[in-house]
């Protein structure tokens, strides 16, 4: 199946945000643990896009539509995982219609792929997959058949991770490619309460850098901080994280 390529953002800036929207009732009640965000977030960073913000929504018309509005207004891209299977909870491709102003109706390639697909095991049931928003543009599912779907810049897919993955692995051709920004860690014996000043200078004298602090407790006892720097620039990464060590070898 042809993937169409997006024409909204095509013109690689510099930096390119975006959000995803976790739709699910099952996740807000803590019965399925979201699996999608770690892996998306990687690999969209990989093509030089940033998740800029992630929310999670239950299965309601009213927040799903208020959402997609909100994202897609603020961001480059919004990613959805969840609701767009073939039960009546599965609302979230008839809130995308919404969210657009769009007629909710059958695409005639979607219905052609699980007809074919399901042959004589085809019921209305599975027909709800083929509905989403007129003039929405398909996302290959090579695991489960059931399509994804795009409208402008909101990519709508499954929220099964292995069909997930692939649905994203297949936008490849369809997003536009923004600056990778790259990262460096590395750990110190030293307590964030005797680095805090030290890494507040850092910020100061290195303000395209990007400074995180993640401490944790060593199985046999005290603690140890990895520091994360990301930024744009490798060499500016490569000066700061030595600027940091030098004065961190004072303490």
């Amino acid at each position: 199946m042809h993937t169409e390529k997006n024409t909204l953002k095509q013109a690689n800036p510099p930096e390119i945000k975006a959000a995803m929207l976790i739709i699910g009732d099952e996740i807000l009640s803590g019965r399925t643990q979201d699996k999608n965000l770690a892996w998306l977030s990687d690999y969209l960073g990989k093509l030089g896009i940033q998740m800029a913000e992630v929310r999670v929504v239950p299965d309601v018309h009213e927040k799903i539509v208020s959402a997609v509005n909100e994202l897609r207004r603020a961001y480059d891209y919004v990613f959805t995982t969840g609701g767009i299977g073939p039960t009546p909870d599965d609302i979230t491709a008839e809130a995308i219609a919404a969210a657009f102003d769009l007629p909710y109706q059958f695409h005639p390639d979607a219905k052609k792929i699980l007809e074919h697909f399901y042959g004589d095991q085809i019921n209305e049931a599975r027909l709800r997959m083929a509905k989403m928003p007129r003039g929405a543009k398909l996302i290959d599912n090579p695991v489960s058949h059931a399509p994804g779907f795009y409208v402008e810049n909101v990519f709508v897919m499954a929220g099964v991770p292995k069909i997930m993955q692939a649905m994203a692995m297949n936008l490849d051709g369809v997003l536009a490619r923004g600056a990778v920004r790259h990262q460096i860690s590395f750990t110190t014996p030293l307590r964030e309460g005797v680095i805090s000043e030290t890494l507040a200078a850092a910020m100061k004298e290195f303000p395209d850098v990007s400074f995180g602090s993640y401490p944790r407790f060593l199985d046999g006892g005290g603690t140890e901080v990895t520091l994360v720097l990301r930024g744009y620039d490798e060499t500016a990464l490569q000066t700061a994280q030595k600027w940091v060590l030098e004065k961190f070898s004072a303490l």
